[in-house]
């Protein structure tokens, strides 16, 4: 993947590269924040699943979001809940309400914690950090029945930005 502007971070606990979630993960690789919407009701959910929790419909499709949220609410971590996230202590972890109404759990990147606010307007960034798990052994690369979609960088997460 050429530079392009996407953060890296090393050492954390990182999600399996399978099924739609790989494909949610995969979207923002390409630097996309996509989520599914019904192609019968119009709605839009995360987290990624194969029918709609309004109507019932498994028709869908992935379509790209505005990136643009507000914070819905967070809360400070203290105390790392994994050790990899020991040097990063105290850290905020917020849940982004997205302008199409999903919400997301992710992190308000650059914005010290006690400065944080509900209500603060977001944008979309991305992090890059590590290696891909694909499962199985956690092998890097191609996978069977992965869509054999790999970023050879890793996983990149979606975080956010205050506005």
């Amino acid at each position: 993947m050429a530079d392009s502007g996407k953060k890296k971070a090393a050492g954390l606990p990182l999600p399996l590269m399978q099924g739609l979630h790989g494909e949610f993960y995969r979207h923002c690789a390409a630097g996309r924040l996509s989520f599914q919407r019904c192609s019968d009701c119009g709605r839009w959910r995360h987290v990624p699943r194969e029918i709609c929790p309004a109507c019932s419909s498994w028709n869908w499709s992935w379509e790209q979001s505005s990136g643009r949220g507000t914070v819905y609410t967070y809360t400070i971590a203290e105390r790392p809940m994994h050790p990899s996230f020991a040097e990063r202590c105290p850290y905020a972890v917020a849940v982004v309400e997205m302008e199409e109404g999903v919400r997301v759990l992710s992190q308000v990147v650059d914005c010290p914690p006690s400065e944080l606010e509900i209500g603060a307007a977001v944008t979309v960034d991305y992090l890059s950090v590590g290696p891909e798990r694909t499962g199985a052994n956690d092998r890097q690369g191609e996978e069977a029945g992965d869509a054999g979609a790999s970023d050879s960088e890793g996983i990149v997460l979606p975080v956010f930005r205050l506005a």
